[in-house]
């Protein structure tokens, strides 16, 4: 099989789950093509994205006008007769959609790729739905946490998506069922894989003889809470717990979030250090008492689906301190493998922080029975190896997979 990965944008730096799921194909033998709507904006990029294999085309996405749209038509439809019977399906989609359909669709056939797979329900699945349609293969996607609870989901585009794909994957119980009761007989093919990590990568280390070191990650956004954590920290500070703090990643909310530290009387205990490479992340992560995740629902309504830095965490032996978001509760445990606070309480969340600093015995349970977990659930190779079941049961015909569902 050789499978072709279309991506909005390729690399992210936030995307490392994209980039182990390929790797673990590529180790497994699957050859990977990967397929990017748009150039990689990011001025940093995790350092594992140098050990994949695949080949990354850059779809041709600006500066299209009307014979543009019509060559890449006519040379996709040379390589593919049945491009032009399938046009009806892209009736409601942005040219430059159709466009970049067309451009794969002429990809797939000239490299021999045999099955497309998106990540995320939005533009890459809708270029790689129609281009799958044009070139007569399968496709699938996987589904995370944006592209269903945002306020930007077009619930019927969805519906034809989940329909109409060979098969679909969603990364936590808590999404196949909203999937499920929002979608009803649509979403009937949804399959959840958990995203998963090679775990020779982080390995485990006792917690037990650790300095008070908070460390978080991710996206400087609203739905990763890190206000309520700096706000925490301000609490922590008034009880007298010593400890210290790191934030680590870049994003919007960065000026907002260092004038609350400085508001606060915080600065030299709570830092943002920006984004790191990896390796780097996971030293912060290994030299840390506990790991926060203190994630909310956004205003307009994103969350987080499962966080891999979560799990990253939870493998390297650093116990974790986490809200009830979405798929969160089927890996946090409360007092078994994490500990578990509501969204929003910051009051909460430092008195969850604290029993971790003072308690070693409590650290080093939750992280021991957290890394059981990870191990039972969380094996990238296991979990690529589901995902590719999922591509080989995509057998049914692409004309049987184009109409939409009302």
């Amino acid at each position: 099989m050789k499978v072709g990965y279309v991506l909005k944008r390729y690399p992210r730096y936030s995307e490392t789950f994209v980039v182990n799921e390929i790797l673990a194909h590529e180790a497994a033998g699957t050859e990977v093509e990967i397929f990017s709507l748009l150039y990689p904006e990011d001025g940093h990029f995790q350092d594992i994205i140098s050990r994949v294999r695949a080949s990354v085309t850059y779809l041709p996405a600006k500066g299209l006008k009307a014979q543009d749209l019509w060559t890449a038509l006519v040379k996709a439809g040379d390589v593919s007769p049945g491009l032009w019977s399938s046009l009806d399906d892209a009736r409601a989609e942005e040219a430059r959609y159709v466009y970049q359909a067309a451009a794969l669709a002429r990809e797939v056939q000239s490299r021999g790729i045999s099955h497309l797979h998106a990540h995320f329900a939005t533009a890459s699945t809708t270029v790689a739905r129609l281009a799958a349609r044009f070139a007569e293969v399968p496709y699938t996607f996987t589904t995370h946490a944006k592209d269903i609870f945002h306020e930007s989901v077009v619930h019927e585009d969805l519906r034809r998506k989940l329909a109409d794909a060979a098969g679909v994957v969603t990364v936590s119980d808590y999404n196949l069922e909203y999937l499920r009761d929002a979608y009803g007989p649509a979403a009937e093919r949804v399959r959840r894989v958990y995203n998963g990590l090679d775990l020779e990568r982080f390995p485990y280390h006792s917690p037990r003889e650790r300095p008070p070191l908070i460390v978080a990650v991710g996206r400087l956004v609203e739905k990763k809470g890190f206000a309520d954590l700096i706000s925490a920290c301000d609490v922590l500070r008034k009880r007298g717990v010593e400890f210290g703090c790191r934030i680590i990643g870049l994003g919007e909310q960065e000026a907002e979030l260092r004038g609350l530290i400085s508001g606060l009387g915080l600065d030299g205990r709570v830092e943002l250090l920006g984004p790191r490479p990896q390796s780097e992340m996971i030293e912060h992560v290994r030299e840390a008492a506990l790991f926060a995740a203190p994630c909310v629902v956004g205003a307009d309504g994103n969350r987080d689906g499962l966080p891999t830095v979560l799990l990253e965490a939870m493998a390297l032996g650093t116990p974790c301190v986490s809200t009830d978001v979405t798929g969160i509760p089927e890996i946090l445990l409360d007092g078994e493998t994490g500990l578990m606070v509501p969204q929003r309480d910051p009051g909460a969340l430092a008195s969850a922080v604290e029993r971790m600093i003072l308690n070693p015995e409590l650290r080093t349970r939750l992280a021991e029975r957290a890394r059981r977990l990870i191990e039972t659930d969380f094996d990238i190779h296991e979990n690529a190896a589901r995902v590719r079941e999922v591509f080989r049961s995509a057998t049914r015909t692409p004309a049987a997979m184009s109409h939409p569902v009302s």
